[in-house]
């Protein structure tokens, strides 16, 4: 069973909105065994749209649609869907009385005409009710091929997703049993990791399939296994994983639940009823925002010293200036009294610090830029390490924060 998906809109083809619901609705679908054969952009343009579609048709038995439903005059996604499947539209009083409830409890203003004809949908079509926006969502079909058209803000295509596409797909349809399992991997590269394991992989059955996904100082293996008979690929599944586990116990920290691993970490230092403190320079809090862009932080995050001058190091962490003039700012000196003291601070656990060297100049210390030194405070030691990270200033901050991610997670397993 394969699927095409479509995003409708100037504004993703320049760049104005990154296209999030390509990557949810593909997800979504691969979660229930549907394989997506292609994603698709294109322009509020007619002649384009019915291209699109009528390709996207030849391609694949499922076809979803995002984008043009708006009440204003450029979204033209329905009428064109009408076009194509030789349709007319209808007002359907269900969506007008849905829409004329958001109109009352939020908007509480008078319905304009525009409004009222988000009410109006082709005659063929399925509605699909839209409760968080006044434009439906649709469902048609036409020669044994599904087509579905959502709307294009995300959190109401995602709501549509979940509550309607993918229950009346699974009803609809005979999909196999897919299963994913994903491992996080730190510390070590793509290439050295697969030849590590090369000869496991070799031997993996036909109906499990393994997928690198590496990115800066870490590496996802995803494997995914593919079948009619689930029992039969649950047991392979964990076969396999404990033949894997021991040839990475090293690098491995975990299996990947929706997130990477300040997540893992978040849910570890929550069950652990542990507390955390970072205080960052070359980082200029980009560990905070990471750990505090997920739900539940306040459980274990205490909070934060952004000390990006040598200053703000000595004024406000209190690290002796002395030991900055001995060894320099970027130090796993600095680095481990850094971490003690603004562990210290915030009265915690556990404490991460970074002090470096980014760029594109040398600034305070007289090192090499790429040079960061990252220390752990733990309950009962400090522990700092000196890195080389290269010289592209947004990789050295991203590669920092997961270095610091991976020291914290060998240190809380070691207690």
């Amino acid at each position: 069973m394969q699927a095409e998906i479509i995003t409708i809109g100037d504004e993703i083809l320049i760049g104005q909105v990154v296209d999030t619901n390509s990557t949810f609705i593909a997800k979504a679908l691969n979660k229930i065994g549907v394989s997506v054969y292609q994603i698709t952009s294109i322009q509020d343009n007619k002649d384009h749209i019915l291209k699109a579609i009528e390709e996207a048709e030849n391609n694949a038995d499922i076809v979803i649609i995002t984008g043009g439903l708006g009440p204003t005059k450029d979204d033209i996604t329905k009428t064109t869907i009408a076009e194509y499947f030789d349709d007319v539209l209808v007002q359907n009083d269900e969506v007008l009385q849905n829409i004329k409830s958001l109109w009352k409890k939020y908007i509480k203003q008078d319905l304009s005409q525009v409004n009222i004809d988000q009410a109006l949908v082709p005659s063929k079509a399925t509605v699909l009710m839209n409760h968080f926006g006044s434009a439906p969502g649709m469902w048609l079909e036409n020669n044994k091929k599904v087509f579905i058209s959502l709307p294009g803000v995300p959190f109401e295509m995602r709501a549509l997703i979940t509550d309607a596409v993918i229950p009346k797909l699974q009803e609809q349809f005979e999909l196999p049993f897919i299963l994913h399992k994903t491992l996080l991997v730190y510390g070590i590269g793509e290439s050295n990791l697969a030849q590590r394991i090369e000869q496991w992989e070799d031997n993996l059955p036909e109906f499990i399939k393994l997928a690198y996904l590496p990115s800066l100082g870490k590496v996802r293996l995803r494997l995914s296994g593919k079948g009619k008979d689930k029992e039969t690929i649950v047991l392979e599944m964990d076969k396999q994983l404990n033949l894997l586990l021991p040839q990475i116990e090293d690098v491995f920290v975990g299996f990947d639940e929706g997130g990477d691993l300040d997540v893992l970490l978040a849910k570890q230092l929550t069950e652990m009823g542990k507390t955390l403190a970072t205080a960052e320079s070359c980082t200029g809090g980009k560990i905070a925002e990471t750990i505090t862009s997920n739900s539940g932080a306040s459980a274990f995050f205490k909070g934060s010293v952004v000390s990006y001058a040598t200053n703000a190091k000595i004024e406000i962490l209190h690290v002796d200036k002395a030991l900055i003039e001995e060894y320099s700012v970027v130090s796993v000196q600095v680095a481990k009294e850094m971490a003690r003291n603004v562990q210290k601070l915030f009265n915690t656990d556990y404490a991460i610090a970074t002090t470096g060297n980014a760029g594109p100049s040398k600034g305070d210390a007289d090192v090499e830029v790429g040079t960061v030194c990252i220390a752990i405070a733990t309950p009962t030691e400090v522990y700092a390490q000196e890195f080389q990270l290269g010289n592209h200033r947004i990789k050295v901050i991203n590669k920092a924060v997961n270095k610091a991610f991976e020291m914290l997670q060998k240190e809380i397993f070691k207690n």
